[in-house]
């Protein structure tokens, strides 16, 4: 696995251990990246379920400001951290090593927002309720846009006030992209 394009492309990043976490194919992420296109740019980026933390540490490499990767698995944190590290992007890279609604609860309390949210779950997992939460706690931004990655077969259904904008398919993998529904 390695770093795309932008500033660190090329450079290669560690994966963790183990068949628990499921890193974004390389060839997805090029095609995401090429579909968001300029929005990356400037951008607050949340990787919620981080895994080596490739989105997020992709983003910051093509030019988003900052980003907060988040990931339960003490393994997975191991390599976050190793992966910061080795990319020199410390300053503009926070690690929150705890699960999914805590970290939520926590960046609510902190009064943070994000343009770009990527959730890239267990294909199994229902990401309708972390999407409310995303929505409810304001993390948000105007203008954000939430991407998650799923398996082709279960897209996710994600209710309002996120609306889904566009949904591609790559192999087994699909995008699903979705913007905060303003109020009438």
């Amino acid at each position: 696995m390695r770093i795309i394009a932008g500033d660190m492309g090329s450079r290669r990043l560690k994966t963790p251990a183990g068949t628990d976490t499921r890193p974004t194919a390389d060839r997805v992420k090029e095609a995401l990246f090429s579909i968001l296109g300029a929005r990356v740019y400037g951008a607050r980026v949340l990787d919620l379920y981080a895994g080596s933390g490739a989105l997020a540490l992709e983003a910051l490499s093509r030019g988003a400001a900052e980003a907060v990767l988040c990931d339960k698995s003490r393994e997975a944190c191991r390599v976050i951290r190793e992966n910061i590290e080795s990319l020199g992007c410390q300053s503009r890279a926070r690690l929150l090593p705890m699960q999914d609604t805590l970290a939520l609860n926590a960046l609510q309390k902190e009064g943070q927002a994000f343009s770009l949210v990527f959730l890239d779950p267990p294909y199994r997992m229902d990401t309708a309720p972390i999407c409310a939460l995303l929505a409810e706690y304001g993390l948000v931004g105007a203008g954000g846009l939430v991407v998650v990655e799923h398996s082709r077969e279960t897209p996710p259904e994600i209710a309002l006030p996120l609306k889904l904008d566009d949904r591609r398919e790559y192999g087994v993998t699909g995008l699903s992209f979705y913007h905060l529904e303003e109020e009438a």
